[in-house]
């Protein structure tokens, strides 16, 4: 008979050898199941789930199909550089923003965008695209950011959403902008469309109607003049690259509230005397790479005005008034930048009190004149 002691010592040794049995090896896939009740949870399990009672069939995981060579992230679809020749399909729903740029997409089909009605922003750069459906963008209702640059359009697309908010198209072929183009975009703040061949007369009357554009760049087309049917709401306007030869004195009267003005690289010979009186809150003027023989009249009497570009002209003639006016306190803002080389001026001929108004020597800018 065992004493005591004895079973304590068999119970010990017993639980040692349990505790340097090999360890567990999977021989089929319910092993994982298998504990140490001799696998009696396994057939309880086994028998609920016959009867129906413990386990309920679960429904296939929610995720989304990623277009066959397309990186799918957090929301973002880069369909871009794949020589796609269509936009793909199954495109997830919930995506904000959608990257088709560097393919070779020639036409927007009715249903190419339906169900992304999520969508932010879209980019179609440097596509084939000549040709879009009118209902093509019916289904983005929030999308505020389309680039269509470098595309084959031949005119401005159609019911464009009425969510957007900035639209770039340059670099098409774009020849006109019939009345009306752009009605219904009323929170439409920036338009770059630059690059096209407009010619003033492609330019409609109410072309722009309803707008209240904050920036609009016409860059690189074949502008004569300054059109004087833009929104009066803008604080950037850019024609640089053009062909404008003078800028008379009613161009600039609608254009009240602008803050930056881009003419450069244009024909300009003469900017009429008033004409810069219409636009008193200008911060920067861009004339640079024009035929200007003087330095524009009025720019002592713009009280904010801080950079002047005029590099790449032909004035050979610095007068101690052109840029800072006799009174004192009428100047509210310090210029901050004159550019001046590039011309055949002998700035060691300029009087010091030319500059009196500049915040800091640096910031005038002359040099050698080779012609």
């Amino acid at each position: 008979m065992f004493s005591h002691k004895s079973l304590l010592l068999l119970s010990v040794f017993s639980l040692a050898s349990h505790s340097l049995a090999l360890p567990f090896e999977q021989r089929g896939f319910w092993d994982f199941g298998i504990d140490g009740d001799g696998g009696g949870s396994m057939t309880v399990m086994m028998r609920d789930e016959e009867e129906g009672s413990a386990v309920e069939e679960l429904p296939p995981p929610d995720f989304h199909v990623c277009p066959f060579g397309c990186h799918c992230q957090l929301r973002v679809v880069q369909c871009s550089d794949l020589g796609l020749t269509e936009v793909p399909k199954n495109i997830p729903s919930d995506t904000k923003l959608l990257d088709l740029q560097n393919n070779r997409i020639s036409e927007l089909k009715e249903n190419d965008f339906k169900g992304l009605s999520n969508l932010y922003a879209l980019s179609l750069v440097n596509n084939k695209i000549s040709k879009v459906h009118p209902r093509a963008f019916t289904p983005m209702r929030h999308l505020q950011k389309l680039y269509f640059s470098r595309n084959l359009l031949t005119a401005v697309p159609k019911n464009l959403p009425p969510s957007l908010v900035e639209l770039r198209i340059h670099d098409n072929n774009i020849k006109k902008v019939p009345a009306g183009a752009f009605a219904g975009l009323s929170k439409m703040n920036c338009i770059e469309m630059g690059g096209n061949p407009i010619q003033n007369s492609g330019f409609e009357p109410g072309a722009f109607k309803g707008l209240k554009l904050n920036y609009l760049r016409i860059s690189e087309a074949k502008l004569t003049g300054v059109p004087k049917d833009f929104p009066e709401t803008l604080h950037e306007l850019h024609l640089d690259n053009n062909k404008i030869q003078a800028i008379e004195l009613e161009d600039l009267r609608r254009y009240k509230q602008l803050y930056r003005l881009g003419l450069g690289y244009n024909d300009i010979r003469n900017i009429e005397n008033g004409s810069l009186s219409f636009v008193p809150n200008l911060r920067e003027l861009h004339l640079e790479n024009n035929r200007l023989t003087r330095v524009p009249k009025g720019l002592p009497d713009m009280k904010y005005l801080q950079v002047v570009y005029l590099h790449s002209n032909n004035i050979s003639q610095v007068s101690i008034d052109d840029f800072c006016p006799r009174s004192f306190g009428v100047k509210r803002s310090f210029y901050n930048g004159i550019s001046l080389y590039s011309n055949p001026v002998q700035y060691w001929e300029v009087q010091p009190a030319t500059f009196r108004c500049v915040s800091d020597r640096m910031s005038i800018h002359f040099g050698n004149y080779k012609k």
